[in-house]
């Protein structure tokens, strides 16, 4: 941040305070963002989102290791071997995907922290094996503009999470 004269693009992150990942934003990175004019997008995997998605996602893979390791000693990779388990499982793993209202809660915190004109969405949908439970695609993006209405967002606003924030941000870097 201090050698930057753009906005920057933190495109898959989310809250350090509501789940300590090390891949999500602590006050003072999110800070220095908004400060720097940039925007926050964030993650819809589960782990970033919920303290506790990863133990689950450990014990149920623990309980499928012998399928696991069978896919791998046939040469499967390692992480393609536990989405295919998590697909071939997935009334299991939904048990243990986190709810749409903890995304929503990320977005609130930013909001809350520095404002509506930092943060936006980041997805990840190619290079996740869960998000909450109500999103599976881009088809279920209404679900996060019901979600923000009933929190009390205006059209303005959910205007600018949905894409308004990374076009200011896209457009002053291409100057």
């Amino acid at each position: 941040m201090k050698f930057t004269k753009k906005p920057v693009i933190a495109s898959h992150s989310s809250v350090w305070t509501l789940c300590p990942h090390r891949r999500n934003l602590k006050d003072d990175q999110i800070k220095a963002i908004a400060k720097n004019g940039g925007v926050i997008h964030l993650n819809f995997y589960a782990g970033f989102l919920d303290s506790t998605y990863e133990r689950k996602a450990i014990g149920f893979l623990a309980k499928h290791k012998a399928e696991v390791d069978s896919m791998i000693a046939k040469g499967a990779q390692p992480d393609y071997a536990q989405i295919m388990m998590m697909e071939k499982h997935k009334d299991e793993v939904e048990s243990f995907r986190p709810p749409l209202s903890l995304l929503i809660d990320h977005l609130d915190y930013i909001v809350n922290l520095v404002g509506v004109d930092y943060v936006g969405l980041g997805s990840d949908f190619d290079g996740i094996e869960a998000g909450p439970k109500e999103l599976n695609g881009v088809q279920d993006f209404p679900l996060i503009t019901k979600a923000m209405l009933e929190r009390g967002y205006n059209k303005k606003d959910i205007r600018k999470i949905l894409g308004g924030n990374f076009l200011r941000v896209f457009r002053t870097n291409q100057l």
